[in-house]
C-alpha cells in the first residue's frame, strides 16, 4: 500500500515537473509571436487593464443620475447637559431673577434614510456622452499599443533572425579561413611563399573570430529583447521557427495596396479625432453652466431620547418623521465667468481642430516616408544579392590565384573583407525589408492581424 502510494505521489510530481519545464519553454513562428505578444506583453497587458478601468469609470459617471439612498446611525452622550437662564418668576422666584434649565437628556440617538435623485442637470447629459468618448479613448489607445507591440516584436524577431545567420556565415567563414590558413603555413614552412602571406590570413582570421564573439552577445541581447516584448521571463528557452530568408520572400511577394493612403485608419488620427470630440464635449459642459439644475430627496428617520442607554430594550419610544424636499438651482449672473469659460473652450476646440489637419498631413507625410523606404529596401535586397553573388565569384577567383602563387595575400585578403561585407549588407538587406514593411502596415494599418 505504502509503495503504490509512492509511485502514485512520483507520477504527480513529474507530471507537475513537465508542466513547468512546458511553460519555461517556447517555441514560435513570427506571426504566433506577435499574437503571444498581444496577449502577454507587459504593455498590452495594462492597456487592456485601461479599458476596463474607463467601463468602470463610465458606470460610476452613469450612477451620479440614478438613485441614490443613504442611511445613518448617530449616537450622542450628553454627560454634562449645556444650561439656559430663564426668568426665575416663571418658578414663582422673584422679578428679575434668572434661574439655570438644563434642556434634553443624557443619550441622544437618531437613524434617518435619504433617496435623492438628480432630475434634470445639463453637465450630467454632457458627462455621459464624455464618459462613452473616455472609453473609446482607452479603446483606441490600446489599439495603438497594439500596433507598436506588433512592430516591436518584428523587429525583435528580426534582429535574433540576423543574429543566428551572421553567427552561421562567420562559423563558416572560419572554417574556411583556418582551413586556408593552416594550407599556407605548410607552404610557407617548405619555403616556398612569404611569410606575410600568413601574417595576412592570421589578420583576417582575429578579426572574424572577433566578430563572431561579438556578434555571439549580441544574439542574446536580440533574445532578451525580444523576451521582454512578447511578455515571458527572460531565463525561458525559446525557439524561433521561421527563418530570415523566408520571412524576407514573404514581404517580398505580399503584394501591397496601390489604392492610396486611407489616413481615417490610422490610429493617431483616430486618436487626434478623439480628442476633437473631448473638446466639443467641454464646450457643451461649459455652456451646460448656464442651464437650471432640478433634484428631489426624500428623508425617513426616528430619534429617541432617554436619561439611561436603553435604547434597545422595549420600552425605548422612538419618535419618527420624514420630509420631501426639492430643489432647484438657476444661475443667474456670475459676473461673465461663465462666458470666459466658454471662450477658453471654444478656443481649445480650435485648436484640437488645428491638431487634427496638423496630425492629417504629417501622416501623408509619413506614409509616403514609409513606401519609400520600404521601396528603398526592396530595391537594396535586389543589389546586395547581385553584389554578393560577384563576391563570392571574386573571392573564389582571388583565392585560387592565391593558393597558385599567382595572386598576394593582400589581394586576396581584400576579396575576403568584400565577401564579408557583402554577406553582412546582404542579411540586413532581409531584415530591412521586414522591418520596413512592418512600419508601412503600422501606418496604413493595413496588416490583416489586426
Amino acid at each position: 500500500m505504502k509503495k503504490s502510494l509512492l509511485i502514485t505521489l512520483l507520477f504527480f510530481a513529474s507530471v507537475a515537473n513537465s508542466q513547468n519545464a512546458k511553460q519555461s519553454s517556447y517555441s514560435f513562428s513570427l506571426e504566433q509571436a506577435i499574437s503571444h505578444a498581444l496577449a502577454n506583453n507587459y504593455q498590452a497587458i495594462n492597456a487592456t487593464r485601461d479599458i476596463e478601468s474607463a467601463r468602470q469609470k463610465k458606470w460610476e459617471t452613469t450612477a451620479a443620475g440614478l438613485p441614490q439612498i443613504n442611511a445613518s446611525v448617530g449616537y450622542q452622550n450628553n454627560f454634562e447637559l449645556q444650561k439656559q437662564l430663564i426668568p426665575a418668576q416663571f418658578f414663582g422666584g422673584e422679578p428679575g431673577e434668572f434661574a439655570e434649565v438644563a434642556f434634553g437628556t443624557k443619550h441622544t440617538m437618531a437613524a434617518s434614510a435619504t433617496l435623492s435623485q438628480l432630475i434634470f442637470d445639463g453637465s450630467y447629459i454632457v458627462a455621459l456622452q464624455a464618459s462613452k468618448t473616455y472609453l473609446k479613448y482607452y479603446q483606441n489607445a490600446k489599439q495603438k499599443t497594439d500596433t507598436e507591440v506588433r512592430e516591436m516584436v518584428v523587429n525583435a524577431y528580426g534582429n535574433v533572425l540576423l543574429a543566428e545567420e551572421s553567427i552561421a556565415i562567420l562559423e563558416k567563414n572560419k572554417t574556411t579561413l583556418s582551413k586556408t590558413l593552416f594550407d599556407t603555413e605548410q607552404t610557407f614552412k617548405n619555403g616556398l611563399i612569404e611569410e606575410e602571406n600568413v601574417e595576412q590570413l592570421q589578420i583576417t582570421l582575429a578579426s572574424v573570430n572577433s566578430n563572431l564573439k561579438n556578434t555571439q552577445r549580441l544574439r542574446d541581447i536580440a533574445y532578451k529583447m525580444l523576451k521582454i516584448s512578447l511578455g515571458i521571463d527572460l531565463g525561458a528557452d525559446l525557439k524561433l521557427t521561421d527563418k530570415l530568408d523566408s520571412l524576407s520572400a514573404a514581404n517580398l511577394a505580399a503584394t501591397f495596396s496601390q489604392q492610396g493612403f486611407n489616413v481615417g485608419n490610422n490610429i493617431d488620427y483616430q486618436m487626434a479625432k478623439n480628442f476633437e470630440e473631448q473638446r466639443t464635449l467641454e464646450l457643451k459642459l461649459a455652456r451646460s453652466k448656464a442651464l437650471p439644475s432640478l433634484a428631489a430627496n426624500l428623508n425617513f428617520g426616528y430619534n429617541a431620547f432617554n436619561d439611561q442607554f436603553a435604547f434597545f430594550t422595549q420600552n425605548q419610544k422612538w419618535l419618527n418623521y420624514s420630509n420631501l424636499g426639492i430643489g432647484l438651482n438657476v444661475p443667474i449672473f456670475s459676473s461673465f465667468g461663465r462666458h470666459a469659460k466658454t471662450q477658453q473652450a471654444k478656443i481649445a476646440l480650435e485648436q484640437a481642430k488645428t491638431q487634427l489637419t496638423q496630425t492629417e498631413q504629417s501622416l501623408k507625410l509619413q506614409y509616403e516616408s514609409a513606401k519609400s523606404e520600404y521601396d528603398f529596401s526592396v530595391e537594396e535586397y535586389a543589389t546586395a544579392k547581385s553584389n554578393l553573388n560577384l563576391a563570392e565569384r571574386i573571392e573564389r577567383k582571388q583565392q585560387i590565384k592565391f593558393t597558385e602563387g599567382l595572386s598576394s595575400s593582400f589581394d586576396f585578403s581584400e576579396a575576403q573583407r568584400q565577401l564579408y561585407t557583402a554577406q553582412q549588407s546582404y542579411l540586413q538587406s532581409m531584415v530591412n525589408i521586414i522591418n520596413k514593411k512592418a512600419a508601412l502596415e503600422k501606418i496604413t494599418n493595413s496588416n490583416p492581424k489586426n
